[in-house]
């Protein structure tokens, strides 16, 4: 089973953990980039903020193996 991954502001983000999402805190666009672009080759799953998905833009349909989704703003 592949990994679950939270990804975007700290506050959150945060509150995943507890139920077993590994959760990758990113303030910054360029800490989202950063982020995405060194995701294990395990990850399934990226559950994104809307902040983070602005930063990824067309960035995220690089990854054809990973599902994304974006949380509401």
């Amino acid at each position: 089973m592949g990994l679950l991954v939270v990804l975007g502001e700290k506050a959150r983000v945060d509150g995943f953990a507890l139920g077993g999402a590994t959760v990758i805190p990113a303030e910054s666009p360029d800490a989202v980039r950063r982020a995405w672009t060194s995701l294990p080759d395990d990850v399934t799953v990226v559950v994104l903020t809307h902040q983070a998905a602005g930063a990824l833009g067309n960035d995220m349909t690089q990854r054809a193996d990973v599902l994304s989704v974006v949380m509401p703003p």
